[in-house]
């Protein structure tokens, strides 16, 4: 078995998401998974965060399917009713990935 989400393996975003979200965003995820989760819960291969209006600012909130911890995550960043209103984080043992839920395949 793998540790999920280490940070020294390769991480990505995908078209979709950085075509819909700024840069300091993607990379908030990566650092609220670093610094705010890891060793707190243990985290499942993937990671739901839906991007909150917060008085025009963006709450990233963390949820994972099966766990009853949720997190709410105040950044200093404008929000856009462009912005996605869910992202994943997807983790498949080599590479990590910021995905869309309509990017992701169905087996």
């Amino acid at each position: 078995m793998f540790e999920t989400f280490d940070s020294k393996k390769s991480r990505y975003a995908s078209v979709g998401v950085v075509s819909s979200l700024p840069g300091e965003l993607i990379d908030s995820i990566w650092y609220i998974i670093d610094l705010d989760l890891k060793g707190l819960i243990p985290l499942d291969n993937i990671l739901s965060f839906d991007l909150v209006n917060n008085d025009g600012r963006v709450t990233m909130h963390f949820s994972q399917e099966g766990s009853e911890v949720e997190m709410g995550i105040d950044l200093p960043f404008g929000y856009s009713y462009d912005f996605p209103q869910e992202v994943y984080a997807y983790d498949d043992g080599s590479r990590q990935t910021i995905l869309l839920p309509n990017e992701i395949r169905q087996r």
